[in-house]
């Protein structure tokens, strides 16, 4: 019986990704070397292309041993102590940071940059720790508040005015139960304001992506071990269709799955390259 595989024409990178990966390989193509600040793209298989073609990861502890050389600064964003380390080190940036990442820094910093007495409690709906987060963070001199769910708001003091901001590729929905809950909590009169930073091109990919789930028997959904979005996103496909597998390349694929599956759809994360995906199709069709 012939197999329907099909490639989700949705899925792949974002933006802000061929963004980064487009100015690395134009550097590359021109200098063969580039130094780039954390993973480029949270995505094992593509990073191992890359540093192939010249592209060196590095951490922040390496980047201040650095002097006179070029650093890619990935989608994800950079703290403001970063630039400075940069400059002090003569280091030439090049800034990949995405628009929608950049925005967002930029107003969690005019809602910080006030006289201390009108500033606001400044609270994340994010990932401790994740680079883009480390990067909001650092807007407000490592004051902000990051929580993760409605269980971290003890953190928080209600009897104080809140500014709620949200990581760019977390849940609407998730965001939106924040927003209830600080809502209930809060004194009377005191001010809150939540400002919607989710980026669209991610979110509203989860509606496209269930309902291309639901179409096929067999789901193989594509991510990096380290993607967020990638388990975000697997979530909401086994969501709908429970035969959704979560694999980081072709050679996790086990043939059993496959079986008497008539029709298999292959998708992926913010970070999963095209490649990727084909290569995975190319290995269903060759079992």
């Amino acid at each position: 019986m012939d197999k329907k595989v099909e490639i989700d024409s949705d899925s792949g990178f974002c933006f802000g990704v061929v963004t980064a990966i487009k100015k690395a390989e134009e550097e590359l193509a021109e200098t063969g070397s580039l130094y780039c600040l954390g993973d480029i793209v949270h995505n094992s298989d593509e990073v191992q292309r890359l540093s192939g073609k010249g592209l060196k990861i590095i951490t922040h502890e390496e980047l201040e041993q650095l002097k006179n050389v070029k650093v890619l600064l990935r989608a994800h964003g950079e703290p403001p102590s970063t630039y400075q380390m940069a400059k002090r080190n003569n280091i030439e940036i090049i800034d990949a940071t995405c628009p929608v990442v950049l925005r967002l820094q930029q107003r969690i910093k005019k809602s910080f940059d006030v006289d201390e007495k009108q500033r606001p409690q400044i609270v994340i709906y994010g990932k401790k720790g994740h680079a883009e987060v480390n990067g909001l963070v650092g807007q407000t001199l490592g004051q902000a508040i990051v929580i993760e769910n409605t269980d971290e708001l003890d953190k928080v003091d209600f009897s104080r005015p809140i500014a709620l901001y949200s990581q760019t590729t977390k849940s609407l929905t998730g965001f939106q139960e924040i927003i209830k809950e600080i809502g209930c909590r809060m004194h009377p009169g005191v001010k809150f304001e939540s400002f919607d930073t989710i980026c669209r091109r991610v979110s509203n990919r989860v509606e496209k992506l269930q309902r291309f789930a639901e179409n096929h028997d067999l789901v193989l959904f594509v991510a990096g071990k380290k993607s967020s979005n990638g388990k975000v996103l697997y979530a909401h496909c086994h969501e709908v269709n429970p035969n959704t597998r979560l694999i980081a390349n072709a050679n996790e694929i086990d043939p059993e799955w496959i079986g008497a599956a008539t029709s298999i759809g292959i998708c992926g994360a913010t970070s999963t390259p095209r490649w990727l995906m084909e290569e995975v199709k190319w290995k269903i069709l060759s079992l």
